[in-house]
């Protein structure tokens, strides 16, 4: 299975500047289909993004995302060939991790 977990990582004078774009469906359990019924809730509850097993950004999130969530952030530290691991879980127990060399 192919990684729902698209990330690029650049650093530049000890600050690094990620960007990740994740493919989920984010349903928040409100919103209805074509024929009436309830989509029931399916979202990512936790992202994680790691340096050398040190957290450098983690978000706990809900229904309130949209759907194939982008995030952008920065943190200092981190330099060029470093790998950042990404990971994520949702409320149903699905889970993708990948890694990424930063640029």
């Amino acid at each position: 299975m192919a990684s729902t977990i698209r990330v690029r990582a650049t650093s530049k004078d000890d600050i690094t500047e990620v960007q990740a774009l994740i493919q989920h469906p984010m349903d928040s359990g409100f919103v209805k289909d074509s024929k009436g019924e309830i989509i029931p809730p399916h979202f990512i509850q936790k992202l994680t993004f790691e340096l050398d097993g040190k957290t450098v950004f983690a978000a706990d999130w809900g229904g309130g995302i949209s759907k194939d969530p982008y995030i952008k952030f920065s943190f200092k530290g981190g330099k060029k060939g470093d790998e950042l691991k990404v990971s994520w879980s949702d409320n149903k127990g699905a889970s993708d991790q990948t890694t990424a060399k930063i640029g």
